[in-house]
């Protein structure tokens, strides 16, 4: 059977979706459990859900497959450590666009390694996705200073998993490489929470359902599918299907908090969605 790299795309789309959607039940989470803390209660409940859905597949587990898991879970470590000092240590504005330029990072990447330009409609998709990106974050002003790197590391790092996903994807059982990084993430997550922080746990139902939502869809359906499907979808791409994910966080912002974007974050908005579609003019992959 052959699968067809639009619908690998569509469910990217809903990976940065549920990406979109973290932030705000990041928010509610954070009410009452530390930072590591949050890492570790969130990557440690997709793994033991994945585990034990797919225990029969560990069967198959060896040395190689192992090592990558652990190789992916540390890079999700830290482009999530990132990102969670990034965001308390610079403004929303400024952060959210430093994040988001993973969408640069990736085809640079990738052309280093392949030595060669990526083609004329991924680099025009990345130009007007990074304009909408810098008129849907950035409010006032554009501020760069020495806690904003935390933010280009998040960014760095992201891009670094996607390309580094890219090859492992293709090669070896993805399925168990994706519930071995989620495990390590969260071992990680608990080290570095014993390490710095005082241990808490959520204290509502509501808090717990954040978490065990952030768990479920944010990470085990998230970092499961991504791997999976990205042996269909190339790295430039899933920078930018991934660019879509603050259009995502200002819509549920908006239905939620009620926030409401002005002008110009509407127009970035808009970009983005059209560097998306714009990206759709290089050739489609068919995988059998």
């Amino acid at each position: 059977m052959k699968i067809n790299s639009k619908k690998a795309e569509l469910l990217m789309g809903s990976v940065s979706l549920a990406w979109g959607s973290s932030y705000l039940l990041m928010k509610i989470g954070l009410d009452s459990a530390s930072l590591f803390n949050l890492i570790a209660l969130r990557f440690g409940i997709a793994f033991i859900f994945m585990a034990l859905i797919f225990l029969r597949r560990f069967r198959v587990l060896t040395v190689l497959i192992f090592a990558k898991g652990v190789l992916m879970g540390v890079l999700l470590f830290m482009l999530f450590s990132g990102l969670v000092y990034g965001v308390n240590h610079t403004t929303a504005s400024t952060a959210g666009f430093l994040a988001s330029t993973t969408v640069i990072i990736v085809p640079i990447l990738e052309s280093i390694l392949k030595r060669r330009l990526p083609n004329k409609s991924i680099m025009l998709s990345i130009l007007l996705a990074v304009i909408g990106l810098y008129l849907l974050t950035v409010k006032d002003t554009f501020a760069l200073d020495r806690d904003s790197v935390y933010c280009l590391l998040t960014a760095l790092f992201y891009a670094i998993y996607i390309v580094v996903l890219d090859r492992i994807a293709k090669n070896g059982d993805t399925l168990i490489i994706s519930i071995i990084q989620l495990g390590v993430t969260s071992l990680l997550g608990v080290l570095f929470m014993l390490l710095v922080e005082a241990t808490s746990l959520p204290e509502t139902p509501i808090q717990w359902g954040a978490i065990i939502c952030l768990g479920l869809i944010c990470s085990a359906y998230v970092f499961v599918i991504q791997p999976i499907v990205q042996r269909y979808v190339s790295s430039e791409k899933i920078g930018l299907i991934f660019s879509i994910e603050p259009v995502f966080s200002a819509v549920l912002s908006y239905i939620f908090l009620h926030e409401v974007l002005n002008l110009k974050g509407y127009i970035g908005a808009a970009l983005i969605f059209s560097s998306v579609v714009f990206s759709k003019i290089t050739k489609t992959k068919v995988i059998p």
